[in-house]
């Protein structure tokens, strides 16, 4: 039985699915700013950073040793943290509310829909939110001439990429957790990736063994993947880039489909 309710997982377009994005268009319908404010936020940091702190940094090592103004080196950082951010906000806080405390997915759970249409669901609402802050976010790129490359239209199917590995990984971590507390080891491993993943600085500028370990978090792969695709570098790492995150998302979506069937159906 565990198996069939797995199944419409990768039935990607389950219409059941469906109605967990417009569930949450209709929360949404009156907290809408709440859904803008995720994007402010890398709009503050890319003007202060990139472009205040950049004036004294001046050009920087870009992909494949081309040298680049120190806003674009930072913008498509920021756009793949963001992406991170919006994900893990969606997956792993309003996640854990829905699923221990306002009893949301066992009330669905009542109706035709399954675990893996709730995870599925969930997951599309999450990739949704931060296609809207990836819009938002590259348009100012544009609008600031941060745009050298028509392959920067492709940093908006990789930051959908990021958001899936990030949302699907997050949903699994927190279908472990049992309190609020839990919460403080997310950050703990979120904090550092954003400042240490290439984000503000070339990753020559760690020490050798600190570089290893950086280069296995799935931000840094984030990073590196829209910063090529910014500045029009496409290399084997590319694919490793896009292997990497696919791998990860599916094995978080399928850890939680798992979970949910466990925890709701018990």
């Amino acid at each position: 039985m565990t198996a069939l309710r797995i199944t419409p997982l990768f039935a990607f377009g389950s219409r059941r699915a469906l109605r967990m994005i417009e569930r949450n268009l209709l929360v949404y319908k009156h907290g809408w700013m709440v859904l803008l404010s995720g994007f402010f936020e890398p709009l503050f940091y890319l003007l202060s950073i990139g472009f205040g702190l950049g004036r004294l940094v001046g050009d920087v090592a870009g992909p494949g040793g081309q040298p680049i103004p120190y806003a674009l080196f930072v913008a498509p950082a920021l756009l793949a943290a963001s992406s991170m951010n919006g994900a893990i906000t969606e997956s792993t806080f309003n996640f854990f509310f829905k699923l221990n405390y306002d009893k949301t997915f066992a009330s669905i759970l009542t109706t035709p829909m399954s675990p893996a249409d709730i995870s599925l669901g969930e997951l599309a609402w999450a990739l949704i939110r931060g296609a809207l802050y990836s819009i938002g976010f590259l348009a100012v790129m544009v609008v600031f001439g941060l745009a050298r490359s028509p392959l920067i239209l492709l940093t908006l199917p990789g930051a959908l990429l990021i958001g899936f590995a990030f949302a699907a990984v997050g949903m699994a971590a927190t279908s472990f957790m049992r309190s609020w507390q839990d919460f403080d080891l997310i950050q703990l491993v979120i904090l550092p990736m954003f400042l240490f993943s290439g984000t503000f600085f070339p990753l020559d500028s760690l020490p050798p063994a600190a570089q290893i370990v950086v280069q296995v978090t799935p931000l840094y792969h984030g990073v590196d993947l829209l910063r090529t695709l910014a500045v029009g570098f496409i290399g084997p790492s590319t694919i490793v880039h896009v292997a990497y995150l696919a791998i990860m998302g599916l094995a978080g979506l399928a850890i939680v489909s798992r979970r949910l069937d466990r925890l709701l159906l018990k």
